[in-house]
């Protein structure tokens, strides 16, 4: 279970200035989402290890999409269903920092926690680490679980969901780093609970302390996105330029015992931490800035105040928290028959034309199929975004590329439909080129609430391999 409310209690926080601001924690990004750069955490580890004060590197490598392929692989071979890049990230970071004595906490669990754990370990000893700690986390697995969590999640249905995974909080990540692991293991977490988790452990915060584990929140919400945070997703040539993004910095949160933090990045990398990059992160996602819900805690954004506190150095502080929801959030995925797409590109004089002949040929050929698929075509560079709002009087490019999306119940019916797109070769319009189709198995994800007793976090802590 969750770790109970038995750390000391959270005095009052006061409002804290950048100038009287005192870092205690560390926390670094070594990625933001699952097809991240694997060198981004180099310079990160190198920042932190010169650091006096404990540090973290955070994985962040889940999403819903994410989740469901890591199922899908899961069914197909039960040693699989975790992060296939892990050992890429990892050969990056694992030596650097484990000789620094930096730990390091990531999801890339995913549908397979202990086989995660299990590639850790392989690496390190592929490294000559000698002895190192695993801390697994599970009991997100919702059928894994059975029993009543199960049945609430429609087991009994006549389509059952193939996985069904709640968003743990930072209970367990905690309870591992206290063990002494030196990489925690973690399948679906909430994000901010991947930062929250080491500076619970670190500071000793109270866990119904609502407004450090808000500001705790706020600091992995921040650096849950990696280098979204340092200008890349944010970089918009002309309003928003921002400099040398092919070598830009993952994010580093310096954290004091209050959770208020610096967001900054290592020395000498591309990017930059702006007054403007932090504010679109810290709104990413949120649909009520004054209750934002996470397992942990309710986090209220509406007081936060950010200020410069330097080159690629900002200040945040003031956040706020409420008690944490009684319910946790729980993605569910069923079996949802195959997804197709197909495409063909047209270029030239009359690219347009062509292609819009090429989809009127396609309606055709594909109407006979009824209820059976469902089907939309689009011209990528022309309608493919704003489709029937696209301005009559928009320019014409010179080149466009015929999309197909298709999905069935049944795969064959979903191959006939892009079949059709590679038959435009020689059956429709002049010049096309460039096909490319693929069908994969459909997995359909939605999301609900269950009651917290239901599901069941749990840590082990292992160090070889004979232990799993």
């Amino acid at each position: 279970m969750e770790r109970k409310f038995h750390r000391r209690a959270g005095a009052k926080r006061r409002g804290v200035s950048a100038e009287g601001f005192t870092p205690a924690v560390d926390i670094g990004a070594g990625a933001g989402f699952s097809g991240d750069r694997t060198d981004g955490a180099g310079p990160v580890v190198d920042a932190l290890a010169a650091s006096p004060r404990p540090a973290f590197l955070m994985y962040e490598m889940l999403a819903e999409r994410t989740l469901a392929d890591a199922q899908l692989a899961r069914h197909a071979d039960p040693d699989a269903g975790y992060s296939s890049r892990l050992r890429a990230f990892l050969e990056t970071s694992l030596a650097k920092s484990h000789e620094a004595g930096i730990r390091i906490v990531g999801n890339f669990g995913a549908a397979n926690p202990r086989g995660a754990a299990a590639e850790v370990l392989r690496l390190a000893s592929d490294l000559g680490l000698g002895r190192i700690r695993v801390g697994i986390v599970e009991g997100d697995d919702l059928l894994a679980a059975g029993g009543d969590a199960r049945m609430t999640v429609g087991g009994d249905s006549d389509n059952p969901p193939a996985a069904a995974n709640a968003y743990l909080g930072a209970g367990t990540i905690a309870e591992a780093l206290d063990a002494g692991a030196d990489v925690v293991v973690t399948g679906r977490v909430a994000d901010p609970s991947l930062a929250l988790g080491p500076l619970v452990h670190c500071l000793d915060w109270a866990w119904d302390d609502w407004d450090r584990l808000a500001a705790g929140t706020l600091v992995g919400h921040l650096l849950e996105c990696a280098a979204q945070v340092t200008g890349g997703y944010f970089a918009d040539p002309g309003p928003k330029d921002i400099p040398d993004l092919a070598h830009v910095g993952f994010p580093i949160a310096e954290v004091s015992a209050d959770g208020d933090a610096a967001i900054t990045k290592p020395p000498g990398t591309g990017g930059a931490v702006t007054l403007a990059t932090v504010k679109e992160q810290m709104l990413y996602e949120i649909h009520d800035p004054a209750a934002y819900l996470t397992p942990d805690v309710i986090l209220d954004l509406t007081k936060v105040h950010v200020a410069e506190a330097g080159p690629d150095r900002v200040f945040v502080s003031g956040a706020r928290g409420h008690a944490r929801p009684d319910t946790l959030k729980v993605t569910v995925c069923r079996a949802g028959g195959f997804r197709g797409e197909a495409g063909i590109s047209y270029g030239g004089p009359g690219a347009v034309a062509r292609g819009r002949l090429a989809e009127s040929i396609i309606a055709e050929r594909l109407a006979p199929f009824g209820g059976a698929l469902a089907f939309e075509t689009s011209l990528i560079g022309l309608t493919s975004l704003a489709g029937a709002a696209t301005p009559a009087d928009a320019p014409e490019p010179v080149e466009v590329r015929l999309r197909l999306a298709a999905r069935a119940d049944h795969r064959d019916v979903v191959d006939a439909a892009m079949a059709e797109v590679e038959a435009l070769y020689l059956n429709g319009p002049a010049g096309g080129g460039g096909v490319r189709r693929h069908v994969t198995p459909e997995l359909n994800t939605d999301s609900m609430l269950v009651e917290r007793h239901l599901v069941a976090p749990r840590m082990t802590l292992v160090e070889s391999l004979d232990e799993l």
